[in-house]
C-alpha cells in the first residue's frame, strides 16, 4: 500500500478505459516493470461523435467505479487524473505538459475505439514515446480463435473448444505492493472532479434505492466472487436458471467495467471447485466457464462484426415485419405486460439495475415474438438500464434471441412465459417479490393470474385490470403470429 514519489523516475501516462482495477492489470504491471513513475488518467471520450453514449445505468456505475479507483490510488498518494474531451489531443497536452516517456493501455475491441486507439498509438510511437496496449479484458483475443481456413468463428461450441484448445489462461498479476507517483509541478494541468462529468442522475435521483444492492469497488467485485463461489457455484448448471434462488454470480458489471478480469473469476472458481471444502461438480465449474465463453464469443463477433447492435448479423432478417406499437413497448418496459415472470424481469431491472440472465431471454423473447417489437428497441432499453450493458454481449445477446445474430436460437423457439415462470420460479418467489401485487395468488395461479376464479381474486383482494393489468396479448395469439412473420423470411444463403 505504500508509495514512491521521484522526480527522477520517466513517466508513464497509465490510461484507463474499462480496466478500472489495479490486479491483474497487464498495463500497469508492465509499466512498473520498467521502472517508470505512474500517472493514471481517464478521459470522458463523450463528446466524442464516433463513440456510442452511455446509457443512464452505465453511467451511474462508472461514477461510483471512478470513485472507487481514485480512492485506491489516494490510498497510495497518487490520485486518479481526470480529463474530458477527445482522447487525442488530451493526451498530447498532457504528454507535453508532464514530459512523459510512456504511454499504455489496455485494448477495446469496438471499431471506433480500435480507430482511435490507432491513431493514438501511431502518433505516440512517432513521438518518441514508449507505447504499448495490453489485452485485460478478455479471456483469448478475438484474432486468436478461427477456423481451420482462417475465417471468423459463427457457432459458439466450436468457438469455445478452439479457445480452451489454446490452454488454460494466464494465472492473474498480483496488485503491485507500490505504485511510484510523479512529482510534478500543480499547475501542470487542470484536472476535472469526477462529479464534474455529471454521471449522476439528479431530477429525479432514480439510482439512490439501487445502491444497497451493490458495493461498487474493486474489493467488491471480489467478495462477490468469493460469496458466489462459496454459495453458489454448487448446482450452478441446474439452479443458475432459477430467478428465485442465489445460484448466479452478478459479476457481469464488474466485468463490464474492469472492475475484476476473466482471468481472476477462471483461476478463482477452478480453485474453489478443487478445495476439499467444495461440493461443486465438474459439471458446475464447466458450465460457469462456459458463461466467460460466451463473453468471449460476444467479442469475436463484435470485433468482426463491428455494427452488431444496429445491423442484422443475417440479412434475411432485413426484411421481417416488425410491428410499431409504442404503448406495447411502453409496457414492456414498466414491467405491466400481464404476464408475471416478464414484469417481475423489467420491475428487477428498475430496482437494481440488473436482471437475471433466465429472465433477461424470457423478457427479450415476449419483446420480439409476442409482441414483434424490434429487437434493437430492446436493445437500447437494456443499454440505457443495465448496469452491465456491455457493447459485445448485449446485441449479440438480443440478436441470438432474435434468431437474426450468429448461432442463434430457431425462430420457432418462442418462450411460453407461463410454463418458464413455473419451471423456474415454481413458487412463485421471484414474481411475489417484485409483482407484490399478485403476491396472495396461490403458487398454481401466480404465473397465470387471469385464469384465477373470480371468487379467488376476491379473496386475495385482487381486481384485474386494475391492481394487475391483464395480458397485453394472448399467448397463443402472439405465438401463432410470430411464427407466420417468421416463416415470411428467406432461407439463409
Amino acid at each position: 500500500m505504500s508509495v514512491s514519489v521521484s522526480g527522477n523516475k520517466p513517466i508513464a501516462l497509465l490510461w484507463f478505459r474499462d480496466d478500472l482495477r489495479l490486479a491483474d492489470h497487464p498495463a500497469l504491471t508492465a509499466a512498473l516493470a520498467k521502472g517508470y513513475a505512474i500517472l493514471p488518467v481517464y478521459i470522458d471520450e463523450s463528446p466524442s461523435p464516433q463513440l456510442r453514449p452511455l446509457g443512464a445505468a452505465s453511467r451511474v456505475w462508472l461514477h461510483h467505479a471512478l470513485t472507487a479507483l481514485d480512492h485506491e490510488f489516494k490510498q497510495r498518494g497518487s490520485s486518479l487524473l481526470i480529463q474530458r474531451g477527445e482522447a487525442q489531443s488530451v493526451l498530447k497536452a498532457l504528454i507535453k505538459a508532464t514530459g512523459a516517456q510512456a504511454l499504455y493501455w489496455s485494448r477495446r475491441y469496438g471499431e471506433q475505439e480500435r480507430l482511435i486507439d490507432s491513431q493514438i498509438k501511431n502518433f505516440a510511437r512517432d513521438s518518441g514515446l514508449d507505447t504499448e496496449s495490453f489485452n485485460a479484458h478478455l479471456l483469448v483475443e478475438p484474432w486468436q480463435v478461427t477456423t481451420k481456413t482462417g475465417q471468423p468463428m459463427k457457432v459458439f461450441t466450436p468457438f469455445w473448444k478452439a479457445a480452451r484448445a489454446l490452454g488454460e489462461p494466464l494465472p492473474p498479476l498480483p496488485t503491485p505492493k507500490t505504485i511510484p507517483a510523479p512529482d510534478l509541478p500543480s499547475k501542470a494541468f487542470k484536472p476535472l472532479s469526477i462529479e464534474a462529468l455529471n454521471l449522476l442522475p439528479t431530477k429525479p435521483d432514480w439510482a439512490t434505492s439501487m445502491m444497497p444492492h451493490w458495493t461498487i469497488s474493486e474489493s467488491g467485485a471480489w467478495t462477490r466472487l468469493t460469496n458466489f463461489l462459496e454459495h453458489g457455484l454448487q448446482g450452478y448448471a441446474e439452479d443458475r436458471n432459477r430467478p428465485d434462488l442465489e445460484n448466479v454470480s452478478r459479476l457481469s458489471p464488474y466485468l463490464r467495467f474492469g472492475m475484476i478480469s476473466p482471468r481472476q473469476i477462471w483461476h478463482a472458481a477452478v480453485a474453489a471447485c478443487a478445495s476439499d471444502r467444495s461440493q461443486a461438480s465438474d459439471k458446475d465449474l464447466s458450465s460457469f466457464q462456459s458463461e466467460l465463453g460466451w463473453r468471449e464469443f460476444s467479442y469475436h463477433l463484435l470485433y468482426y462484426n463491428p455494427d452488431l447492435a444496429n445491423q442484422n448479423y443475417q440479412s434475411r432478417f432485413n426484411d421481417f415485419p416488425w410491428m410499431d406499437h409504442p404503448d406495447h413497448l411502453t409496457a414492456w418496459q414498466s414491467g405491466l405486460t400481464g404476464y408475471p415472470i416478464v414484469d417481475a424481469g423489467m420491475r428487477e431491472l428498475w430496482q437494481t439495475g440488473f436482471m437475471h440472465n433466465r429472465v433477461r431471454m424470457i423478457t427479450a423473447s415476449f419483446l420480439i415474438k409476442h409482441l414483434m417489437i424490434d429487437w434493437r428497441q430492446g436493445e437500447n432499453w437494456f443499454w440505457d438500464t443495465l448496469f452491465d450493458a456491455d457493447c459485445a454481449s448485449n446485441p449479440a445477446s438480443w440478436q441470438w434471441v432474435a434468431g437474426s445474430g450468429a448461432d442463434a436460437a430457431p425462430y420457432f423457439r418462442i418462450f411460453n412465459p407461463i410454463l418458464q415462470g413455473e419451471r423456474f420460479d415454481p413458487k412463485g418467489a421471484y414474481v411475489r417479490h417484485y409483482v407484490p401485487e399478485i403476491a396472495a395468488l396461490p403458487n398454481d395461479l401466480i404465473h397465470k393470474p387471469w385464469t384465477a376464479s373470480p371468487s379467488t381474486l376476491a379473496h386475495c383482494k385482487i381486481k384485474l385490470g386494475h391492481d394487475y393489468p391483464l395480458p397485453l396479448i394472448d399467448h397463443g395469439e402472439g405465438r401463432d403470429r410470430a411464427l407466420e412473420a417468421f416463416k415470411s423470411l428467406k432461407p439463409s444463403a
